[in-house]
């Protein structure tokens, strides 16, 4: 997994970093989401390498072997801005000051965070199965709490940290299939799983995600603040993105300018089950003057 990769741990404002990366040319950061690691990217990473990109895959703050500091009763410590921060400091570390971004699941909600924070640092930006936190709880019904209910579970003090840590290789490890993830990826994930202080972690995200998330959002839909990177969005055909809102370029071309995407035929974990497509949605986007060239990525 990763052959060829470097690994190193970067120091930033207040976290430690574990980062994974290789390869030359234009730089790409990938950001993973709940439960994974930097390793749900081990089938898509190469395949930007090979086709001429840099391409950094960090742990978020709290995840895998990355560390952050203890939690804070507002949850600014693991707020989409601080994480947002770390990737920061991790590109420029690596001397990335401009770069394009992709992010997954929860890594997408930092994704944005950074572009809207950050403009003149993403030069491209690809979102995956999401639209902002704001938007899915303006949208909050009886459905969405009842399939998405583990946002609301996670939010809650202290009682999920005793559920989880019960046994939390049971947990995090239902309905999931190791030889569908890699095996080296399954046992990176049920490593971190079994720590406290990273179940913790990630459920700090999730608390942050219905507080100081969802007001830094708000925050910038009042003040009019844009995402203006070139901004492609794309979303597992097997998931519910789709179910419960429709097209989703529709909800995201209110948080930016330039919006393209489409569906891919994939689970929700689709840097492990359908990393091709991916990786040649990604390279399309990230150098649309060679996209017919990143059509031809291998399979």
């Amino acid at each position: 997994m990763f052959e060829g990769f470097a690994t190193e741990q970067v120091e930033t404002d207040g976290a430690s970093i574990f980062v994974r990366h290789a390869g030359s040319g234009p730089p790409v950061l990938l950001l993973h989401g709940h439960p994974r690691t930097s390793a749900t990217w081990h089938r898509v990473a190469p395949r930007l390498v090979d086709a001429g990109f840099s391409v950094v895959c960090p742990d978020l703050r709290g995840y895998g072997r990355s560390r952050g500091p203890a939690a804070d009763p507002e949850h600014t410590a693991h707020s989409k801005r601080a994480v947002a921060g770390d990737m920061l400091a991790v590109m420029r570390h690596l001397g990335h000051e401009r770069f394009c971004l992709a992010g997954h699941d929860r890594g997408s909600y930092v994704a944005l965070r950074l572009a809207l924070d950050h403009p003149q640092a993403v030069e491209r930006l690809a979102l995956i199965d999401c639209v902002p936190i704001s938007e899915h709880l303006r949208r909050t019904d009886a459905r969405f709490a009842t399939e998405w209910w583990h946002w609301f579970f996670f939010a809650q003090p202290e009682i999920p940290e005793r559920v989880i840590n019960a046994d939390p290789v049971a947990w995090y490890g239902r309905n999931v299939d190791p030889a569908a993830m890699g095996a080296d990826n399954h046992a990176e994930l049920m490593d971190a799983v079994a720590r406290p202080e990273v179940v913790r972690a990630m459920l700090e995200d999730y608390r942050a995600g219905l507080t100081v998330d969802r007001a830094h959002e708000e925050a910038d839909r009042a003040a009019g603040r844009r995402v203006i990177a070139p901004l492609r969005v794309l979303w597992s055909l097997r998931d519910d993105i789709e179910d419960l809102y429709g097209d989703p370029l529709v909800i995201w071309r209110e948080w930016a300018d330039d919006v393209d995407g489409f569906g891919i035929d994939s689970g929700h974990h689709v840097a492990e089950e359908n990393p091709a497509d991916l990786a040649r949605a990604l390279a399309g986007h990230f150098r649309p003057e060679d996209a017919p060239a990143a059509s031809a990525l291998n399979e």
